[in-house]
């Protein structure tokens, strides 16, 4: 339950109270008296959170004091004996650009002891604190307020390939929509260590953005293709779109997770396209016109910026690799690993077998990959291993309510198999399954509510073969173009949102970050499969999962963490998104709970959490400012440091002002089962990090580390 409404009134004795920690006890209690005689089951005293969690060390009374009256902060709070470094923030100074909004994904490649670079992905724009703030930060007027007057007529929409060159309108579009995609892409920054042992800028000949429009006035500067598509972006007759590019890519945006290669290259996953380009595709894997997805500037909104420029949806959603030791190496999108709204990605590299590449599709019902290459690794830490990245087999994943699973090649014999919507209405949900559009000269997809029209479905569409077009690799392209509805096809299992992928460094298996169960419009879960703590066929909070492969296509799979309330059975978090692990195999996760609705709130600002291999309680290490989503989180090979991005501070409300707060009210439950009330106090907005009141929020990169210099784990 939560009560809300914004204050420009301070709430007297609305404060904080101390920590109080305790150690874990065999049985799962708690020992109250731990601070008197040590904390050696701890690494570090975790941050208090808004809510009743295990590791808070409180007995239940405890919990009804420190909880009862509470107000959140706008800054990133650390466990005492930790500080944070700002690496860099948006505006800054990056190769030949600046630093881009709203970072995600960070790839730290180490090179000795120290000397490091940052690959940096910019996923999108949170466009009040954006345009609010871009005066401010840049240095140079943005016409963002006189764009939204001028569209105003037209709701904020219009299709900008109908304008003739040189329309006044068009120019003033330009403004805003070039400031916009060079705040896209990819950066890569270096890093060394200075005299105290910290990570700091370094600023070399290595630096550089690749921006939303990288190569769109110099052809040199072209991403390239690699891979299946390749024959269809090359194809001279098309049902679709042609950009007139032939296989070269304009820019890359909608970055947001990614991973690191074992022969030191950064992948970086083109996640959310759809909000910049059209993402529906003919049967032979060509684009709608960019017309299908207009321009959009209004207050607080700005999308379609494809449109401004004529790109093509097709060549966005996939996985780009970048070398950022190698600044004037191409950038490549390798389309062998498929299209479809990529976040995060790990490697599993061994000598002398194929290499295997995991990712996910996070939408409500999207699917899990695993990609094989043709070839096999000879030396792990070659950087000609990238080749094995340009052919082989696209798999997706089929899971069991029994814990099995198998892995299903997208493969033009692939038979047509969909997931049935009876699985859904069974549950009481009333998800949809989206398949292609039957009428195959149509692009897109249809959605399906009845089994019989699915099985219908499938009596007309046998295979991959009948529903794509294509000869060779332009078949195999197109399908994986649409990877996403063609895995829909032949029966793959509509998950709960995989927002990240991680190599176990000690048993090999995969963690998957699944992070919200909620089902969607155009689909949702497999209820069998990701069901809540009591076998809810709805969980929205989320969980992390352990797949271990078994044999060459089959794999077991149980749930490691669940999201949610203590009380409701979750660990006490909410929306597990980007995944660490360290040395010792520990599960590093931060969250990403919409800022944008009401629903988490008991939780509050989004976190970093802890999770011992070993056992005993996850720990807070980290709770953001206000309205942000901690991402990107990574650690040095000494783990001396741990790296987060600080993305969209200030989203919903912009700058903070002084006094500008709401209450929530909130009911809680303590450790023994019984009700409380909770009155919360929280900032609206933020200035992260000026910590100034009126100031610009910016998101930025910070790296923590212990004042004392040990490793983090010290103790």
């Amino acid at each position: 339950m939560t009560l809300r409404r914004r204050s420009v009134l301070s709430l007297l004795g609305l404060g904080t109270a101390g920590m109080v920690t305790a150690r874990v006890l065999s049985d799962g209690s708690f020992d109250p008296l731990a601070e008197r005689v040590g904390r050696r089951s701890r690494p570090f005293d975790p941050v208090r959170v808004p809510l009743p969690v295990e590791g808070d060390g409180l007995t239940a009374s405890e919990q009804h004091n420190v909880y009862r009256d509470i107000s959140l902060g706008d800054r990133l709070t650390l466990p005492d004996g930790f500080s944070a470094d700002l690496l860099a923030a948006w505006g800054d100074r990056l190769g030949d650009s600046r630093f881009g909004f709203n970072n995600d994904h960070l790839g730290f490649v180490q090179y000795g002891a120290d000397q490091a670079s940052m690959t940096v992905n910019f996923e999108y724009i949170s466009a009040l604190p954006w345009a609010e703030g871009f005066e401010d930060v840049i240095g140079q007027a943005l016409p963002f307020s006189r764009l939204v007057e001028q569209l105003a007529p037209a709701d904020g929409e219009i299709d900008c390939t109908a304008l003739p060159a040189g329309d006044p309108l068009l120019n003033l579009i330009r403004a805003v929509a070039d400031q916009a995609m060079t705040d896209l892409g990819v950066g890569v920054m270096s890093l060394r260590r200075d005299a105290q042992g910290h990570w700091v800028r370094a600023d070399a000949a290595t630096d550089r953005r690749i921006t939303g429009i990288t190569g769109l006035s110099d052809p040199s500067q072209r991403l390239v293709s690699t891979g299946p598509a390749v024959a269809v972006f090359r194809a001279r007759q098309r049902l679709g779109y042609d950009d007139g590019l032939g296989d070269g890519i304009v820019g890359s945006f909608a970055n947001c997770g990614g991973g690191i290669t074992p022969w030191g290259t950064v992948l970086s996953a083109e996640e959310n396209i759809q909000s910049q380009v059209p993402e529906a595709v003919y049967a032979d894997g060509s684009s709608v016109p960019p017309s299908e997805r207009p321009f959009l500037c209004r207050e607080g909104k700005l999308a379609g910026l494809g449109n401004v420029y004529g790109l093509a949806g097709n060549k966005y959603g996939w996985m780009v690799e970048v070398d950022p030791q190698r600044s004037g190496n191409a950038v490549c999108k390798h389309t062998a690993l498929g299209r479809f709204r990529h976040e995060a990605v790990a490697v599993r590299a061994q000598a002398g077998l194929p290499l295997q590449v995991y990712s996910g599709c996070d939408r409500r019902g999207g699917h899990l990959y695993r990609y094989v290459s043709s070839g096999s690794v000879t030396d792990v830490a070659d950087k000609a291993n990238s080749r094995l990245l340009e052919a082989g087999e696209l798999q997706v994943a089929r899971f069991h309510a029994d814990g099995s699973g198998e892995w299903l090649p997208l493969t033009p014999d692939a038979v047509v198999d969909p997931f049935r919507p009876s699985r859904f209405s069974e549950a009481n949900l009333t998800c949809p399954v989206e398949l292609p559009h039957r009428d195959r000269a149509q692009a897109g997809a249809e959605l399906f509510r009845d089994d019989a029209s699915v099985e219908a479905y499938a009596r007309q569409f046998r295979t991959l073969a009948d529903l794509y077009r294509g000869e060779g690799d332009g078949l195999q392209g197109a399908i994986l173009i649409d990877a996403h509805l063609a895995s829909s096809a032949i029966g793959a299992t509509p998950t709960a949102r995989p927002e990240d992928t991680k190599i176990d460094p000690i048993s090999g298996d995969l963690l998957i970050a699944f992070t919200s169960g909620s089902p969607g419009g155009r689909g949702g879960a497999d209820p069998a499969v990701f069901r809540g703590p009591e076998g809810q066929s709805s969980w929205g909070h989320g969980w992390v999962m352990r797949l271990t492969e078994r044999g060459e296509r089959g794999f077991r799979w149980t749930m490691a963490v669940t999201g949610g309330e203590p009380w409701a059975g979750g660990l006490g978090l909410t929306n597990p998104d980007n995944l660490a692990l360290d040395q010792r195999g520990n599960l590093w996760i931060v969250t990403d709970r919409s800022m944008k609705s009401a629903a988490g709130d008991v939780f509050g600002n989004n976190s970093c959490w802890w999770v011992p291999r070993d056992g005993g309680s996850a720990l807070c290490f980290a709770t953001g400012p206000t309205e942000c989503e901690l991402t990107g989180v990574c650690l040095d090979q000494e783990e001396t440091s741990i790296f987060l991005a600080v993305q969209h501070p200030g989203e919903v409300n912009g700058a903070r002002s002084p006094g500008d707060f709401e209450f929530q009210s909130h009911r809680l439950v303590d450790r023994e089962g019984e009700t409380f009330d909770q009155l919360r106090q929280v900032p609206l907005g933020s200035n992260w990090p000026a910590q100034a009141p009126g100031r610009p929020p910016r998101p930025g990169v910070v790296a923590i580390h212990r004042a004392n210099g040990k490793p983090l784990l010290a103790g």
